[in-house]
């Protein structure tokens, strides 16, 4: 089984020479590597080429469409019989390959996916965001994986495909956020299977601060609800559970509020509890939070960071999805996304 890597690339040649490092020091070299650039100002061709005596590599450069027409860009030209897409901020462990197709080869499967984790040398931001995208505390439950409360729908930072059902499929639809969970409802409404490979992990670096990964957060939850209008039955409960989360805590920090102003013009004590009280189950989750991530990273800072991205997470979420919801389901507008000049930052 001959495996082709699918890398679109924007602006980030530095990130790609970690990933094509990590893919030399693979146990199986039985794969080659195509790099798509997406009309990035700061190209790493050169960063490729480097790499040509170590790898079957193929660069392409082409206009900005982006990422999910790129990885349609590479998959039309590679050659591998499963085509395995990844982000250009991943890094791989050095059996990936081999795990893969140990997984395949244990029990056949269309497509699958793979989970992620935080390496020892990402920044302790980083870690914590890493965090809050995976803890069954925020939407780790949602996403998937062995713990979930809907079933696995794999993530294009880390997905293989058969190249025939990739075809067949026609491949990523020209959605600009949430096109890889678009293939994979696709991929489970045309019956094919589709299976969580655990021993198939990345190393993933997501967004390095908070605003860059507000953006990223807040354009998903915009497009779940694109994802509703094109497929109704996609939208399960689980998925408003950033939403309520969202409302819950803005509900409470208003109670709060109008209770600090009732005790500065109505006088007493007795409007205290109004004013103290909606932050009780607020502090509660961020101990949760905090004591959770703190011992599974084993560091009381990267805890202290996971609160901030935890409530950034799930209410940069809520956020865009209310947005959406008002714009797609109240006004009636057409599919929309926001921060489209910063997609890849």
């Amino acid at each position: 089984m001959r495996i082709s890597f699918i890398i679109p690339v924007y602006n980030r040649p530095d990130e790609v020479r970690e990933l094509l490092e990590s893919l030399c020091l693979q146990t199986d070299k039985d794969f080659d590597v195509f790099v798509v650039e997406d009309g990035s100002s700061v190209r790493c061709e050169t960063v490729c080429n480097e790499f040509s005596d170590r790898l079957d590599i193929h660069y392409f450069f082409k206009e900005n469409s982006g990422p999910g027409q790129s990885r349609n860009y590479g998959a039309e030209r590679a050659g591998g019989d499963l085509l395995i897409v990844l982000d250009s901020d991943v890094v791989m462990p050095q059996g990936y390959v081999e795990n893969v197709k140990r997984e395949v080869e244990r029990e056949d499967t269309d497509a699958f996916g793979g989970p992620d984790r935080a390496h020892d040398s990402f920044s302790d931001l980083q870690k914590a965001i890493n965090y809050s995208m995976t803890s069954f505390l925020t939407t780790g439950g949602i996403r998937g994986g062995k713990k979930k409360l809907d079933k696995f729908y794999p993530r294009s930072f880390n997905m293989g495909i058969k190249k025939e059902v990739y075809h067949a499929l026609g491949g990523f639809s020209k959605m600009r956020f949430g096109e890889d969970i678009d293939f994979s409802i696709r991929i489970f409404k045309a019956g094919y299977r589709c299976r969580l490979f655990p021993e198939a992990w990345v190393w993933h670096k997501r967004r390095t601060d908070m605003k860059k990964f507000f953006r990223q957060v807040f354009n998903s939850g915009i497009a779940r609800i694109n994802l509703y209008k094109k497929y109704p039955d996609s939208l399960k409960l689980v998925h408003l559970l950033p939403m309520v989360f969202t409302v819950g805590v803005v509900a409470l920090v208003l109670t709060s509020a109008v209770g600090r102003v009732l005790m500065a013009y109505a006088g007493g004590m007795c409007w205290y509890p109004l004013a103290a009280l909606p932050w009780v189950p607020i502090l509660l989750y961020a101990v949760a939070v905090f004591l959770d991530s703190t011992i599974r990273n084993r560091s009381v800072t990267i805890g202290v960071y996971s609160i901030g991205a935890s409530f950034v997470q799930l209410m940069g979420y809520g956020f865009g999805f209310i947005s959406a919801w008002w714009r797609r389901c109240v006004r009636k507008d057409a599919e929309f996304s926001a921060f489209d000049k910063t997609f890849y930052n």
